[in-house]
């Protein structure tokens, strides 16, 4: 008999065995309790830095502020729960780089006056804005308000276009605050996430231009876009691919993924093209 073929008469031994002691340990309840002490194997999770969330290997606090910048307006980042499980989300890096006060994170696809009471206080305020591009809002440079005079603040959304969207539809009080939006916002320099098109910012972006106009001061863009610049440089180094937005695919006839049957899809896609408002 070859080598290979005992090694397989003794493993057949062996798992007639285990099998025959499984089997009169299943036929009483005292299986179940030999079960129930065998040691359970525990994944070990990265270490994460409490500041930037980031694993401590990939740390980005040197690219953070020493010290939170000091901002009169406050945040609210209105966050969809799949952003939370994200490993290349931009709201931690926003958060740390700003005073907890200034930066509230809140987590959820519906919130109402019962459940989120300070949320809705806020969004009647009248120093509330919400940032959100559409046919009622009112581009946010051209605004004729001294910001740094009366405290404001704003609501973002966190999640995708189409997240988004459904977030602000589907919640009342979104649509109480004055809203507004970024007309000469640069391009996205998030280039390691796919966009709807070029004009699209990721979250911290939006925070970024948004404070650096109502605060008057354009050194606070620089410092916010500085941990997504080193985030994104990281990412590229290993392995990462540029992400062009949707509008740039289509435009160059570079989008290799089927063309949607749907007739609302194919309609979002020729506005892309023609770079009409979607």
């Amino acid at each position: 008999m070859s080598e290979s073929s005992s090694s397989r008469c003794v493993v057949s031994e062996a798992s007639t065995e285990v099998s025959n002691e499984v089997s009169a340990q299943e036929d009483g309840p005292e299986g179940f309790a030999d079960l129930s002490e065998l040691p359970v194997e525990v994944s070990e999770r990265r270490p994460t830095c409490l500041r930037c969330c980031r694993p401590e290997k990939v740390c980005l606090c040197p690219f953070i502020p020493a010290e939170p910048l000091e901002v009169s307006t406050c945040l609210y980042i209105v966050q969809h729960p799949a952003e939370e499980s994200r490993v290349l989300r931009t709201v931690p890096l926003l958060a740390a780089c700003l005073p907890k006060g200034k930066c509230k994170v809140l987590i959820g696809r519906r919130f109402s006056d019962e459940r989120h009471a300070e949320l809705a206080a806020v969004c009647r305020d009248p120093h509330t804005l919400i940032l959100y591009p559409g046919t009622d809002a009112v581009n946010l440079e051209d605004m004729n308000v001294d910001f740094t005079a009366i405290p404001h603040s704003v609501l973002i959304i966190d999640g995708t276009w189409s997240q988004a969207k459904d977030m602000f539809l589907r919640n009342a009080l979104f649509r109480l605050p004055k809203q507004v939006q970024l007309n000469s916002a640069p391009s996205s320099q998030y280039v390691i996430r796919t966009q709807p098109t070029n004009m699209c910012l990721s979250t911290l972006e939006c925070a970024a231009v948004t404070l650096s106009i109502m605060e008057k001061n354009q050194a606070i863009q620089e410092v916010l876009l500085k941990p997504l610049r080193a985030l994104c440089s990281f990412q590229l180094q290993h392995g990462a691919q540029v992400h062009h937005s949707k509008e740039h695919l289509l435009k160059s006839g570079l989008y290799d993924k089927p063309l949607p049957k749907n007739k609302r899809k194919i309609k979002r896609m020729q506005k892309l093209i023609t770079n009409q408002d979607v």
